[in-house]
């Protein structure tokens, strides 16, 4: 089987885990976009806890509503991670051919960083749908109409009024979380399962890649949480006739954000997030390397 055969099946696996995973931690990550739009009301002053956002979503949408905006999440994927995974391992394949020694973790950092930003450059606009979909919610727990019926009429409204250039809108913040994200979640997750392996401490079995998917969840987490923060709100910015911009760009979301809700509502969604990273990757490692392994290729 040649390269190309070898992409290609790693490409269909990819997706084929992403949906399994993002299907399975979705709620928690509409929860958790919830909870960082929750302040940007004047309305919205008191505090928020994950348990009482989920029991609102629950009582005003019902249990479906937990999975408004799952089909752009899903498309997402289906761009997303095969980008960022297959690009990684290609990267940590030229990477090798300059080393004479394994490659230090700083490098696989950097390696997993520019993966994560180059595949989100091109899955922004599906994730943009995400979340104005996701933040749509919020209108019908207020009794008002929606924005968006589906993944389509979310797309052709968003070029109607914000014009095709309104599908990267938050671009840079969102290019920024995704560095973070895979710079964390790639470069721990190769590392960690290498150190396990190496050290004895399990084989390259699904302990192994739960405790490895555990370990890059949380350092993910911890460092995208704030920028994550901020793409979320600038995404939901949406222009038309009566409605203009909160934010000028990432550096004013940033700072309008601290002074009007305090430093720490950049990790709001911390626990959902983590959450949500923690399964998500579980799901998504074991079953990729489980099918990477059915299918004759090596582990990752």
């Amino acid at each position: 089987m040649n390269a190309g055969d070898h992409d290609v099946r790693k490409i269909l696996l990819t997706s084929l885990s992403a949906m399994v995973a993002e299907t399975t931690t979705f709620p928690i990550d509409l929860l958790k976009t919830r909870l960082q739009l929750h302040g940007e009301s004047l309305r919205s002053v008191n505090p928020a806890s994950t348990f009482k956002i989920a029991l609102q979503v629950a009582r005003n949408d019902g249990v479906l509503g937990l999975y408004r905006g799952i089909s752009p999440a899903i498309f997402r994927h289906m761009l997303y991670t095969p980008i960022r995974i297959v690009g990684y391992e290609h990267l940590r394949g030229i990477a090798v051919n300059f080393s004479d020694d394994s490659i230090p973790f700083y490098n696989k950092a950097v390696i997993g960083g520019i993966s994560g930003g180059i595949a989100q450059v091109i899955a922004s606009p599906a994730d943009l749908i995400k979340v104005r979909m996701q933040a749509d919610g919020r209108m019908v727990s207020q009794g008002l109409q929606p924005k968006y019926s589906g993944l389509f009429n979310a797309l052709t409204k968003i070029i109607h009024y914000e014009g095709y250039v309104g599908l990267w809108k938050g671009v840079s913040p969102n290019v920024q979380r995704a560095f973070l994200v895979n710079m964390g979640e790639l470069a721990c997750y190769d590392h960690a399962k290498r150190f396990i392996i190496e050290n004895q401490i399990c084989s390259d079995n699904i302990y192994a890649h739960t405790m490895s998917s555990f370990m890059s969840g949380l350092s993910a987490t911890t460092l995208s949480c704030p920028a994550d923060v901020v793409k979320t709100r600038m995404m939901n910015q949406a222009t038309g006739l009566e409605s203009k911009f909160r934010y000028r760009n990432s550096y004013d979301c940033l700072v309008k954000t601290v002074r009007i809700e305090g430093f720490r509502a950049l990790w709001k969604g911390f626990l959902p997030t983590w959450a949500r990273l923690g399964p998500w990757q579980f799901v998504f490692w074991v079953s990729y390397e489980k099918f990477r392994h059915i299918t004759g290729l090596t582990s990752f």
